[in-house]
């Protein structure tokens, strides 16, 4: 299934399968501009806001960039989440 991922406050939208990354899916379209480095959790560069939306997170984050605390407030690696519905994320 697919689901429509929209970026806030800029004009990026694109398609992601519930099966792949948010980052990857974003790689993968040409969309950015956005920065990544590990793709495993535990750099921190692709940190992201989930404004609405539901996820899944599929690996582990580090707890460096992404505690309990800020996954509470919506706060993700968009490399350890694919998507459960439409998302709006808010990146810096």
């Amino acid at each position: 299934m697919k689901h429509t991922i929209t970026v806030q406050d800029r004009d990026i939208a694109f398609d992601c399968h519930q099966d792949v990354s948010v980052l990857h899916a974003m790689i993968g379209n040409g969309k950015g501009p956005y920065r990544h480095g590990c793709c495993g959790g535990g750099c921190g560069i692709c940190l992201a806001t989930i404004v609405s939306g539901d996820i899944c997170e599929f690996k582990p984050m580090s707890a460096a960039h992404a505690c309990e605390k800020k996954r509470g407030e919506g706060i993700v690696l968009l490399c350890c989440i694919q998507p459960r519905s439409d998302l709006i994320i808010a990146v810096s």
